[in-house]
């Protein structure tokens, strides 16, 4: 019982990651100023809305029950909430900050959300899902990297 608890919270927080970075990266799109920019994190708003139907297709697939999962306003785990935090505080770096204050922000998000994707790897997850999250988790780094990149050209 106890792996399939720790599965649920897995999903619970991956769920609530992929959904406060889709709406993050969609903030952050709309407060950038340079048009690259912009693209950009408009991509990954699509990308990290895309890994929560993923995973919610996972979670449905294997019998997860709803509240189990999406519950971010009940319980939510600590690496959770405190990627929720990071992608709020983007709302205050977004007013009358420049690109590159909202690309730290960003690149925040995706460190936190980075350390939550391995916690959950290291959950007992089936294999399949296992891989999806691996996959997922090989995005993030590479979007935490494109967008590293990205702070490093914008003054």
């Amino acid at each position: 019982m106890d792996t399939t608890n720790n599965s649920n919270q897995a999903f619970s927080e991956l769920l609530a990651i992929a959904h406060t970075g889709a709406k993050g990266y969609q903030e952050a799109a709309e407060g950038a100023s340079n048009p690259q920019i912009k693209a950009e994190l408009s991509q990954l708003s699509q990308q990290r809305a895309q890994f929560e139907s993923e995973l919610q297709q996972q979670a449905n697939r294997l019998g997860v029950a709803g509240d189990a999962v999406g519950g971010v306003e009940a319980a939510v785990t600590e690496a959770a909430a405190a990627v929720h935090r990071g992608w709020i505080n983007l709302k205050s770096a977004i007013t009358g900050q420049s690109d590159s204050a909202i690309l730290g922000e960003c690149e925040t998000g995706d460190a936190t959300a980075l350390t939550a994707y391995e916690a959950a790897l290291k959950a007992d997850l089936p294999s399949d899902v296992r891989s999806v999250v691996e996959q997922q988790h090989g995005q993030i780094l590479a979007a935490k990297n494109k967008i590293t990149q990205l702070k490093g050209q914008v003054k």
